[in-house]
């Protein structure tokens, strides 16, 4: 069987088999990867890389799965979760921060340092690999403005570094999201400040989340990009949507931005109720919504590879 020989090429390594996806998503939806790891090491992603392109089988990476929904029938192949690679160093006016860290952790971690730049983010929970995928970004703030470089390892097993510039950062964009490369490590340029200034900046963002946003309930963060010249929120509470319940998801009565699971919702819930404001929204205003959150994944009655493998 193709798990047991995965465990036995891997055997220091964190291996599930089958395991719910809806465990580590936040929207805690999300159906079961035929096999899931956790690579401690640069060396590991490389291993894992290089199997699973023998095996000729599908590999999908996760950072912290907070902007993300996964599909009810799961993931095939193997799914690399990034977030046992959590090392953050301080360098004078750098971090280098692995891809696994979270944001929100970074963004202390300078704080801690006397560093500036990276207040914006004390309140983004993904992963500094997510962030950089997405160039993550809050309170006019984005991790694009602090990225020096990006080191990472190609599909084919190739170590990069890339510069800022040659990121092609854009909103909720950066070069990532087309070449597929995985993120290993960041290094951020900061500058000197005072820490009670720091301190003070951050809790004003914390109290703005907190007050705003529904931490209350499991979410996928900000679902929809900003449409140019137009909140998103306040077109969803136009529209009449604020408060509508699709199964177990509901737009937020704190912020029509956001779908809550209110009641064991599933990923299909969220997936329908994003279908349907597009749908009223550009009905309404011939505004065409582009969710930010990425959606991952295969629909139910989906045949693992795994199981074609062994009837093989």
């Amino acid at each position: 069987m193709l798990i047991e020989e995965f465990k036995k090429d891997f055997p220091s390594l964190i291996i599930k088999e089958n395991e719910p996806l809806s465990l580590y998503t936040y929207t805690k939806t999300g159906g079961p990867a035929d096999i899931l790891v956790f690579p401690k090491t640069t060396e590991e992603v490389n291993d894992v890389v290089q199997w699973v392109k023998n095996e000729k089988l599908p590999l999908t990476v996760l950072g912290n799965a907070s902007n993300l929904i996964v599909k009810d029938g799961g993931i095939r192949g193997v799914v690399m979760i990034l977030t046992e690679m959590k090392q953050i160093k301080i360098e004078k006016k750098k971090i280098i921060v692995q891809s696994g860290a979270r944001l929100i952790d970074t963004s202390y971690a300078a704080y801690e340092a006397e560093l500036t730049g990276l207040e914006f983010a004390c309140g983004i929970p993904g992963s500094i690999g997510g962030a950089v995928y997405m160039n993550a970004g809050a309170y006019d703030g984005e991790v694009s403005e602090v990225i020096e470089s990006v080191t990472v390892l190609t599909r084919e097993g190739e170590l990069k570094t890339f510069k800022n510039q040659e990121l092609e950062f854009s909103y909720r964009h950066s070069r990532i999201q087309e070449i597929q490369d995985i993120v290993l490590e960041v290094v951020f340029q900061l500058k000197k400040g005072q820490s009670t200034d720091i301190k003070v900046r951050m809790e004003e963002l914390t109290f703005l989340r907190e007050s705003k946003q529904p931490l209350e309930y499991p979410s996928c963060g900000s679902v929809f990009k900003r449409p140019a010249g137009y909140f998103t929120g306040k077109l969803i509470q136009e529209a009449g949507l604020q408060g509508k319940i699709w199964g177990g998801a509901q737009i937020s009565m704190k912020h029509a931005g956001f779908i809550v699971n209110i009641n064991q919702a599933t990923a299909t819930d969220y997936i329908e109720l994003i279908d349907h404001i597009q749908q009223v929204i550009f009905e309404k205003n011939k505004i065409k919504l582009v969710p930010e959150v990425r959606i991952i994944g295969e629909e139910l009655l989906v045949v693992s590879h795994f199981k074609e493998k062994k009837a093989l």
